[in-house]
């Protein structure tokens, strides 16, 4: 593939020089106890370093405590999987990671869903949306228990609720239903009290009207076939949060067909960090591969610890 002409994505070697400067930087840092530019290498292993802190002496590598520890995976496969995760719009599955990378359909699989866990917000995003003022449109897919199928948003058990900030980033979650208690500690723990909520005229929006210090809630009527709305220099809709669920909606149908509800909140991760890190703001798709890199420090995924 000619976008893996660089040589990080040639050369196990390369690939640790490329990670190394990515996760450490100029001074490499202990991972178990967090010494910076105290350690050595060991001559005879390439890569694998130990602390010099009195208090530690252990060894580590750059994979160490991240979703890449003990895998015997080469790491310029893992640096390709990375940059297919991060720069296909849509997502890329497991068989197609398979047969690009020329990897077993089983070590495929669990790359993904290690590069997803990666794409899990930590650190990566704001800890509020809507500061300064800014809009935040939420929305939700699925079929509510009870609900014919024909009223879904998207005929699917399971109901996932999105908050995307105009020009910003965007959160997903996996509900249980529409409830207050379902919805308002979600509200309550992701929206700034400056943010401009903006919403559809479905009734459990109701509820969000109850919620204490958000600066304003305005809705739109798709019942009634408005879809924007003015109101001087405000422009009222949920435009970008639907175009946000055109994608995933396009992810999960052509390219993935079918998820496990014990997984979904993965596939959201990865759905959200694109979008979150997209080109609109500036991040090319090299640049969101290194994000994704970076998020996987400090995290782990084992075999048994699938979901």
């Amino acid at each position: 593939m000619s976008q893996f002409n660089a040589p990080h994505f040639q050369s196990h070697e390369a690939a640790r020089a490329y990670l190394e400067a990515i996760r450490w930087g100029a001074e490499r840092v202990c991972p178990h106890c967090g010494t910076v530019g105290r350690s050595y290498e060991n001559k005879k292993k390439p890569g694998v370093y130990r602390c010099a802190s009195k208090e530690c002496r252990k060894d580590f590598t750059v994979t160490t405590k991240s979703v890449m520890e003990s895998s015997h995976i080469k790491l310029h496969v893992w640096v390709q999987a990375f940059f297919l995760m991060a720069s296909s719009k849509k997502g890329v599955s497991s068989h197609q990671m398979h047969r690009s990378l020329g990897v077993t359909y089983k070590t495929a699989w669990f790359l993904t869903h290690r590069i997803r866990e990666a794409m899990r917000a930590g650190g990566l995003m704001a800890p509020f949306l809507g500061k300064g003022g800014k809009p935040v449109e939420e929305t939700f897919i699925g079929r509510v228990k009870g609900m014919p199928k024909g009223k879904a948003a998207w005929a699917h058990k399971n109901v996932v609720l999105t908050l995307v900030e105009r020009g910003g980033a965007a959160r997903s979650f996996h509900v249980d239903g529409v409830r207050a208690g379902d919805l308002l500690p979600i509200i309550r723990n992701n929206l700034s009290k400056e943010a401009k909520l903006m919403t559809d005229e479905a009734n459990y929006n109701k509820i969000i009207a109850d919620i204490e210090g958000i600066a304003s809630h305005q809705t739109v009527n798709h019942s009634k076939d408005e879809y924007v709305r003015y109101e001087g220099s405000e422009t009222i809709s949920t435009n970008t949060v639907e175009g946000y669920y055109s994608i995933f909606k396009r992810g999960m149908k052509g390219i993935y067909q079918h998820c496990s509800e014990k997984h979904l909140h993965r596939y959201l991760a990865e759905f959200d960090f694109r979008y979150s890190n997209r080109i609109a703001l500036g991040i090319d798709d090299g640049a969101r591969a290194d994000l994704a890199v970076k998020g996987a420090a400090g995290k782990r995924l084992t075999y048994r610890q699938s979901h």
